[in-house]
């Protein structure tokens, strides 16, 4: 008895709509001149207070009319953003999924969302975790952009997960660059053992990489709204920062730098203390 092959016909179909379908989505997707990700701590070196600020200062900086001009002074005129918040190695929270940017309308329907509830801590520090998960959210955007970068905020080094350097060179690999905004607000919180005193050291030489890569440390919580806003003023136009000359741009160093990139790990197995492991 011969073999029936009446399914491989509709098997051909649906491969063929399968990858019609790819090519209409590639096709399809909408250009944009920045795809960017806010990254932004959530550890429990935060208090409610200081995670208040954080959500406060980028809501105000995106609806500042700076960032909006330079928005809209792109080649496409539009950003795809998203707004995530992190903690430990499996600690992302998607706070704003891939949105449109395009006008002041949008920037305050976003920084709404910012607003909707608290943020909500955790324990650990994984900025590796944070790169990872930012890759992913990459890899689903349905946008095109320009330029991709992932931007991190954060008050400690890495201790959870891959080794922070690993990650940050697999994205900068694809051709995504990342920045960083150093909280080095040490007394603010609840500070500890795992502060570190060069934390903008660390995350020039550790942590940001990739084209036109750059980090602007925050040394006191006073400064973060303008160094949230200078900052996405140099992501969006590449260009002048805007009137905030107190806060230095410190770019990413060519040559490798003396920071030891597994500080963090290091400071988490030497804890002489069982009681205090939330950081």
């Amino acid at each position: 008895m011969s073999r029936s092959r009446r399914p491989r016909p509709a098997l051909h179909a649906g491969l063929l709509l399968t990858v019609a379908g790819a090519l209409c989505g590639s096709a399809q997707a909408e250009p944009v001149d920045v795809e960017l990700i806010l990254a932004v701590d959530v550890s429990l070196s935060m208090s409610p207070d200081e995670l208040a600020i954080q959500r406060d200062g980028y809501a105000a900086a995106l609806t500042h009319h700076d960032v909006v001009r330079a928005i809209e002074g792109g080649v496409h005129g539009k950003i795809a953003i998203a707004y995530v918040e992190w903690a430990g190695a499996d600690v992302q929270h998607v706070i704003v999924p891939w949105t449109i940017v395009a006008n002041a309308g949008d920037a305050h329907r976003v920084a709404e969302k910012l607003t909707l509830s608290p943020s909500n801590s955790a324990r650990r520090t994984s900025i590796s975790g944070a790169l990872h998960f930012a890759a992913d959210l990459f890899a689903e955007s349905v946008h095109r952009g320009m330029r991709r970068v992932v931007d991190v905020s954060g008050d400690g080094p890495n201790n959870q997960g891959t080794p922070v350097a690993e990650a940050r060179d697999a994205l900068v690999a694809r051709g995504i660059t990342v920045n960083g905004l150093p909280l080095m607000t040490t007394g603010a919180g609840y500070a500890g053992r795992f502060d570190l005193a060069e934390l903008d050291a660390y995350y020039r030489d550790c942590v940001i990489g990739g084209p036109g890569a750059f980090m602007i440390p925050v040394n006191d919580w006073s400064q973060f709204p303008e160094a949230v806003r200078r900052k996405l003023v140099l992501e969006l136009a590449g260009g002048g920062a805007g009137k905030a000359r107190s806060l230095p741009v410190v770019r990413a160093s060519a040559e490798p730098g003396g920071t030891d990139c597994l500080i963090g790990e290091k400071m988490w197995l030497n804890r002489s203390w069982m009681w205090d492991s939330d950081r």
